[in-house]
């Protein structure tokens, strides 16, 4: 059975929460890094105290945003282990990438791959023993920024598949009901979607008008975050001709800045 702790990274904010949840994971007397974070030198000290005796066999990420990824490469060469990702970043080469359904041995079990575009294309998942170690997927305490929204929720529902029973985020606290925060997160989307299509049908002529309407609660530093969700979300209506065509020039994905992934609401 595996064993895994929690070394937060010392980078908290209104898009961060908490900071970044750096996982180590133990089995038998070996251990993997997941999502070292920033690099920041007390963050990397800590991340190789809470290793204890454990041999380390690699460093692994679950997505190439700047809270998650940059520390990887120089953790990996200082304890002599490979740096595992999907794919490149900008802050990040992986010293091999691995694809979905990989198993990434740990002393007498593995992790499996499991790939979840929607966050990111590049976003995956690690699973065994009934805990997924989430990423920026789902987060304890907030919903996530997407980038593509149709991608995402197929991702929820191959995670829901899994039948986890413990969810550990790149960001927030532990989530011990991992079904019902997975169903949570599902119906959460739906209900976004029915909320544009009211505002829509209400009115709304713009971006702004819905987000005005369905992010009337969000702080104002949030708010392009905001607006990025609503396009998002529109393209995905719009390709399953729910909206109309009018609202094409508004589904272009405008990305937020990498690495902002916390979205209250």
């Amino acid at each position: 059975m595996i064993r895994f702790e929690r070394v937060l990274a010392p980078n908290p904010g209104p898009f961060t929460g908490p900071g970044t949840n750096t996982w180590v994971v133990a089995d038998a007397a070996e251990a993997i890094v997941i999502d070292p974070g920033p690099v920041i030198d007390s963050h990397l000290e800590a991340v190789v105290y809470g290793l204890g005796d454990a041999t380390p066999v690699a460093v692994v990420v679950t997505h190439t945003h700047p809270d998650h990824a940059p520390a990887a490469n120089p953790l990996a060469a200082r304890l002599g282990v490979p740096a595992l990702g999907f794919a490149p970043g900008p802050q990040f080469v992986p010293t091999a990438t691995v694809a979905d359904g990989d198993r990434i041995g740990l002393g007498d079990t593995h992790l499996t791959v499991v790939h979840t575009p929607g966050h990111t294309p590049d976003h995956l998942c690690l699973e065994a023993d009934g805990v997924v170690f989430t990423g920026d997927h789902i987060m304890g305490g907030s919903t996530v920024i997407i980038e593509d929204a149709a991608a995402y929720l197929d991702s929820l529902h191959r995670v829901l598949r899994l039948g986890p029973d413990h969810l550990c985020p790149g960001h927030g606290a532990e989530i011990p009901e991992a079904m019902a925060a997975i169903e949570a997160y599902i119906a959460h989307r739906r209900m976004r979607e029915d909320e544009i299509l009211a505002a829509v049908a209400g009115g709304a002529e713009s971006v702004g008008d819905i987000v005005a309407v369905v992010y009337r609660d969000v702080p104002r530093e949030l708010l392009p975050a905001a607006e990025h969700q609503v396009r998002v979300q529109i393209r995905k209506l719009l390709d399953e001709r729910r909206l109309t065509g009018r609202w094409a020039a508004d589904a272009i994905n405008a990305l937020p800045p990498p690495g902002e992934g916390w979205m209250p609401a």
